[in-house]
């Protein structure tokens, strides 16, 4: 993940969302949105998918330890 936003310091802030794949009945009428709009109405701040350096641990091999 990537800080674009130029913002500094902590935020304890609320964000109501419905999660991916989550079914809501049919007849519900104050349904969250999805992460992404809940995001840029709620906070004003936009996800974007972007390229970019990451850091990465990559294990090749793992065995159980043997007793002493």
């Amino acid at each position: 993940m990537v800080d674009k936003t130029g913002l500094s310091g902590k935020y304890d802030l609320t964000l109501r969302w419905t999660p991916d794949g989550k079914t809501l009945a049919a007849d519900a009428t104050d349904v969250p949105p999805s992460i992404f709009t809940a995001v840029e109405e709620q906070l004003g701040l936009k996800l974007q998918p972007a390229k970019g350096p990451l850091q990465v641990l990559v294990v090749d091999h793992a065995e159980m330890p043997t007793e002493n």
